[in-house]
């Protein structure tokens, strides 16, 4: 490999023969480097493709704005976050995480904070990624000196599930904000309260969250149908709010959903309407 341009001290970008333009971290990596001078691949922390001509002008300009400091500590937590899951992870969250960590932290500085309305709903659709992103928060704390606002750990768990499952954070928000509109139509509809940290709300939300993938992944199960009918008869408001609910998720996913997502939606919606909440 050799240099194509050094971005600073610990980053450059080279040409590899296989993968044409990649980027190489590492401390002192880039010190006293020219173009084309040889690069030995072996001193490298960090060594990743951004395949994307738009990635990688994104990633360029925001090496111009943050510091060397900040993006070894970054590296360490993509380090840390591929050891852990024990998977390749996305490259486009070098270019994503990077840079909303920049910017939570400038604005916790500044004295600026960013409400996440959907932190809850985020621990309960994913779990593993929300104790990672804690885990990460940790270490850009150590890293900076700032303590990082609790809501940034929900928004952290998206960019590290994104990068887990290669589905962008605009879909991602999408199923948020439509598991949290089924949930006020639930609401609305049993004159009910919904406690999050009730276990049954809880079952829920994770429900609501694997049927919104199932569907997208277009993962059908088979219709129990005496139970279905057994609910229809036994649970008529339920089974009637489910369908609504199934509606809802056929209008916004623009999929279809099978029946048997109404007989287990009924199931759940029946443990909530034997309660009372305040």
């Amino acid at each position: 490999m050799k240099v194509k341009k050094v971005l600073n001290n610990n980053v450059i970008i080279a040409h590899h023969p296989d993968y044409e333009e990649v980027v190489l971290t590492g401390k002192g990596l880039g010190f006293g480097k020219e173009e084309g001078a040889p690069v030995d691949e072996s001193g490298a922390e960090k060594f990743f493709v951004l395949k994307s001509p738009k990635e990688q002008e994104q990633y360029k300009q925001l090496l111009i704005q943050v510091d060397e400091a900040f993006i070894g500590c970054m590296n360490e937590c993509m380090a840390m976050l591929e050891n852990r899951f024990q998977v390749k992870l996305h490259e486009h969250i070098h270019v994503a995480l990077t840079d909303h960590l920049f910017y939570a932290v400038h604005r916790k500085k500044q004295g600026l904070d960013i409400r996440n309305p959907f932190l809850h709903e985020t621990e309960l659709a994913y779990p593993a990624e929300y104790q990672a992103a804690k885990d990460l928060l940790l270490h850009v704390e150590k890293c900076t000196g700032t303590t990082m606002p609790e809501g940034e750990t929900g928004f952290v768990a998206l960019h590290i599930h994104t990068a887990l499952t290669r589905r962008s954070i605009k879909e991602l928000n999408e199923h948020t904000m439509l598991v949290s509109e089924l949930v006020k139509r639930i609401e609305e509809t049993l004159d009910i309260s919904m406690d999050t940290k009730d276990l049954d709300h809880q079952r829920l939300l994770r429900h609501l969250h694997q049927a919104l993938e199932r569907i997208k992944n277009g993962d059908y199960g088979d219709e129990p149908e005496t139970l279905k009918n057994v609910l229809k008869n036994e649970y008529p408001l339920c089974y009637n709010l489910s369908w609504k609910l199934i509606k809802m998720m056929q209008q916004s996913l623009r999929k279809p959903v099978p029946e048997s997502e109404g007989v287990y939606l009924t199931l759940h919606l029946q443990r909530l309407s034997r309660q009372t909440y305040k």
